[in-house]
């Protein structure tokens, strides 16, 4: 049985995944400039990566008899593309610590399929903050 504290973390990483969905879409539509067109793809595509995030999540919130939120964290929108990135490669970093933490809080419920899921899902959120500090000339 999954202990509270890691169906309150898999419910607040399905959030982290609607919200960043529905930022990263909308960025996707307002990026305006000489270099949008490839950082538009980046946002539409790392968008949907997201959604599959929280989709998976939410399956296994629900096996684990959890009910899936359907509210979003806030949704950041507007600026210019450098605006846009830096939020998001905040974004990244946040679920970055947080898919951590839930990795090692299904470790203490003895979960291995969960602490899987996040090791992959963390995986990718790497590879997302690895694309906008790229993008930014951060590295």
């Amino acid at each position: 049985m999954a202990s509270k504290k890691l169906l309150d973390g898999l419910n607040k990483a399905i959030a982290r995944e609607l919200g960043v969905t529905i930022q990263y879409m909308w960025q996707h539509v307002m990026a305006m400039g000489m270099e949008s067109p490839a950082v538009r793809d980046m946002f539409e595509d790392i968008a949907v990566e997201e959604m599959k995030h929280a989709e998976t999540i939410a399956e296994r919130l629900y096996y684990l008899g959890g009910t899936p939120t359907t509210a979003p964290t806030p949704i950041l929108v507007g600026g210019d593309l450098k605006k846009m990135l830096k939020a998001d490669l905040d974004a990244e970093n946040e679920a970055i610590d947080m898919y951590k933490g839930i990795i090692k809080d299904a470790i203490a419920d003895s979960d291995p399929v969960t602490r899987l899921l996040f090791e992959q899902i963390l995986s990718d959120e790497e590879d997302h903050a690895d694309q906008f500090m790229t993008t930014l000339g951060i590295k």
